[in-house]
């Protein structure tokens, strides 16, 4: 996470929500910076700073109760609904560039493993409460996931890691292909989500391939892809009904 990044986005009249570590130090108030007093123990303070204490992300969390947290439904998943407890703080933090106090909604989640033990994921945004619900900053928390998922597919079939190159420059032109491709591939998933759900970067290039080199039928295809995207469907139903058991 950088605070200059953020800050950059901000600048543009964007809304960001960006993953920090758990021991970010954020300022539950806002402090003066200034120069700290000298206590005669070590040099004498020259740099400016917070003159307040802050307190790490992870300490925080530690000491807050169960009543803290709210319990948001924030969207279907292929494993069952993504459901966690999530705790909101307006927070400050220290810009060390500009030597300036940050105004910024602290979001942190907290859900159970299959092993019963806590995890914990810690964000930061622009936006806040008044503008959106705890369920949307939620969904705008979780949404990273879906970048990943499209970084996962473009290296493991669009084959983005596929380069064989020494220079920039070509590396450049490798990668520019590799998201024009991206771009494609979603433009064809977004076309065909009413009738397609499930068509995924796998089902397209194997349809181009087959348009090209013919080596099945248009049935077999459309068959194998079929029983493919029947097999996925199951699996989503099966979890979706364990986990309404268990609730």
């Amino acid at each position: 996470m950088s605070i200059e990044l953020a800050e950059s986005t901000d600048s543009m009249g964007l809304v960001y929500m960006l993953d920090i570590h758990s021991n970010l130090i954020v300022y539950l108030e806002k402090c003066e910076i200034g120069i700290p007093p000298f206590t005669g123990k070590s040099r004498k303070p020259v740099k400016e700073k917070p003159l307040s204490e802050g307190i790490r992300g992870d300490r925080y969390m530690s000491g807050l109760y169960d009543k803290d947290c709210q319990l948001i439904d924030v969207r279907n998943t292929t494993k069952g609904k993504l459901i966690a407890n999530y705790h909101f703080r307006t927070v400050y933090l220290w810009d060390k560039v500009n030597n300036r106090m940050l105004r910024r909604l602290l979001v942190i989640r907290r859900n159970q493993t299959s092993k019963g033990d806590y995890e914990y994921k810690y964000s930061f945004t622009n936006a806040n409460l008044g503008q959106y619900t705890g369920k949307g900053v939620a969904y705008m928390q979780a949404q990273r996931f879906f970048v990943e998922y499209c970084i996962k597919e473009n290296k493991q079939i669009l084959g983005m890691d596929k380069y064989q190159t020494r220079k920039w420059l070509a590396w450049h032109h490798q990668i520019a292909l590799n998201f024009l491709l991206s771009t494609f591939v979603l433009k064809e998933k977004l076309l065909c989500f009413d009738n397609i759900p499930l068509l995924s970067a796998r089902d397209i290039k194997q349809w181009i391939i087959f348009k090209l080199y013919r080596q099945m039928s248009e049935d077999d295809m459309i068959h194998q892809m079929f029983e493919r995207h029947c097999r996925g469907q199951n699996d989503i139903n099966l979890a979706h009904d364990k986990q309404s058991e268990i609730c």
